[in-house]
């Protein structure tokens, strides 16, 4: 049985071990940033998906949220970012990605923001009460996320003149992990176009 919990610094090696596992070649970076944004006090929460109890508990899957903003036209509007997701590759499509999609806006809720974004697969998170940003006047920080990938999550703080341009904090563009690159932004925009 999995457990969603709130991770604590214990849980720093198995986490990073997720990641690198679930991201590739990608892992070291992800992991980079994670790193610098618990530094600078901009992660305001991550969770872990655990199986077994006490000693032979294992951490095979985990979500980082975020501190960002809304520029909006009255004001910055502090909101959440949700990267990464990570399930360990032997426990992915299992439904632990699913749960731990399903935790965040409680989470988010509880921190009093008003939006969660994410750069991801519309295929895949809007099945899971995502919406593409875009169709709340909300806008990509960056031409390099295509725009059906921007998508969010509106909470019950939201109010109707909280819309702009998501502003990623600055260790996102320090590592250039803000959107795709050629080729393989061009791979995924000719997808969303053929899909």
């Amino acid at each position: 049985m999995v457990r969603i919990r709130e991770a604590g610094d214990v849980d720093t090696p198995a986490v990073e071990a997720v990641v690198e596992a679930a991201f590739g070649d990608h892992g070291a970076a992800v992991n980079d940033v994670i790193a610098r944004l618990r530094s600078v006090e901009d992660l305001a929460a991550e969770l872990v998906a655990v199986t077994g109890e006490g000693h032979e508990e294992q951490v095979v899957g985990c979500v980082a949220l975020s501190r960002a903003w809304l520029d909006a036209r009255e004001r910055l509007v502090d909101v959440l970012v949700l990267s990464p997701l990570a399930v360990a590759p032997e426990h992915q499509r299992s439904g632990i990605g699913s749960a731990l999609l399903e935790a965040v806006p409680a989470v988010a809720e509880r921190l009093g923001a008003p939006l969660v974004f994410l750069e991801g697969d519309p295929g895949y998170y809007g099945t899971r009460g995502w919406d593409r940003a875009s169709a709340h006047g909300l806008e990509r920080p960056s031409h390099r996320i295509p725009d059906p990938a921007c998508q969010v999550r509106v909470l019950a703080a939201h109010e109707s003149w909280m819309t702009g341009r998501l502003v990623y904090p600055d260790v996102w563009w320090r590592l250039d992990l803000v959107g795709l690159r050629d080729p393989d932004l061009a791979a995924i925009e000719a997808a969303l176009e053929g899909g």
